[in-house]
C-alpha cells in the first residue's frame, strides 16, 4: 500500500476512493461514452503502427501470464457469443 504522510490520503487511496464513488454514480452507458470519447481521442494522435505495436506487447504479457485453458476458455466464451449473436440476427 502506498505510504502515507501527516495522516493524508495516498494518491492511490484517493484514486480508488474516487473510483469506487464514480461506479456508483454513473451507470453501463455513461462508462461506454467516456471510453468511446478516449478512444476517439487517442485515434487523432496515433497511426496505424502505433496500435500494432502495442496490441503485439499486450498479446506478448498475456501469453506469458496466461496457460492454455485460459485461452480454451475465452475462445469457447467468443464462440458462443457470436453463435448467440447470429441465432439472433
Amino acid at each position: 500500500m502506498a505510504e502515507r504522510k501527516n495522516n493524508n490520503m495516498s494518491l492511490e487511496e484517493a484514486g480508488r476512493k474516487g473510483g469506487k464513488t464514480t461506479s456508483r454514480n454513473h451507470d453501463k452507458e455513461f462508462y461506454q461514452e467516456i471510453g468511446e470519447k478516449g478512444g476517439e481521442a487517442t485515434s487523432r494522435n496515433h497511426d496505424k503502427e502505433f496500435y500494432q505495436e502495442i496490441g503485439e506487447k499486450g498479446g506478448e504479457a498475456t501469453s506469458r501470464n496466461h496457460d492454455k485453458e485460459f485461452y480454451e476458455e475465452i475462445g469457447e466464451k467468443g464462440g458462443n457469443e457470436r453463435a448467440r449473436q447470429n441465432k439472433d440476427s
